[in-house]
């Protein structure tokens, strides 16, 4: 197999994995509104951190298929779930994160059988990030399961400050 089969291999899997990474953001993204929405202050906070994660990881994913000389994809891998209530927005973000693991080891195997050590190196990163939010989510479902109403209770009326905002145009915005 030539050098250029073996990186159009890996700009797909790079690509399908973008793709996985676009649709998380928009759905996390759209649950962080609903939770602060409802007043699950620290629930929104730290379901908006993990959107940032995907952001990162769709663009480092990007920033690596134009090194290989690929366009990076735009399209979401699948819709955004929409009306979801608070007690299952946990079990099926914990879902996803556990497909996204799935997908990404045999990506990552895909990187290794044609010779990319780098997009093997990100995957291997990106997988660990994955991990970490799949503990996260699959914890707040099992609170949420076992202490129901009590858990969120405890929740409600937290604060959704992340800090400062952060980015090109931001600077002090409550000045």
């Amino acid at each position: 197999m030539s050098r250029e089969e073996k990186k159009k291999k890996v700009i797909n899997v790079l690509n399908q994995a973008k793709s996985m990474e676009l649709q998380a953001i928009h759905q996390y993204m759209h649950q962080h509104y609903y939770l602060d929405d409802k007043d699950y202050g620290e629930l929104a906070a730290n379901v908006k951190l993990i959107s940032i994660d995907e952001m990162r990881h769709a663009e480092n994913m990007a920033e690596r298929i134009m090194e290989l000389g690929g366009e990076p994809t735009t399209e979401l891998a699948g819709p955004v779930e929409k009306g979801q209530k608070v007690d299952d927005i946990f079990a099926f973000n914990a879902q996803q994160e556990d497909e996204a693991i799935e997908a990404y080891s045999k990506f990552l195997q895909v990187c290794r059988e044609n010779d990319d050590a780098v997009s093997a190196k990100l995957f291997e990163t990106i997988i660990e990030h994955e991990q970490d939010h799949f503990n996260y989510f699959d914890s707040v479902d099992e609170h949420i399961k076992t202490l129901g109403d009590t858990y969120l209770s405890r929740i409600a009326g937290t604060s959704s400050d992340t800090g400062p905002p952060k980015g090109f145009s931001y600077e002090d915005v409550g000045a």
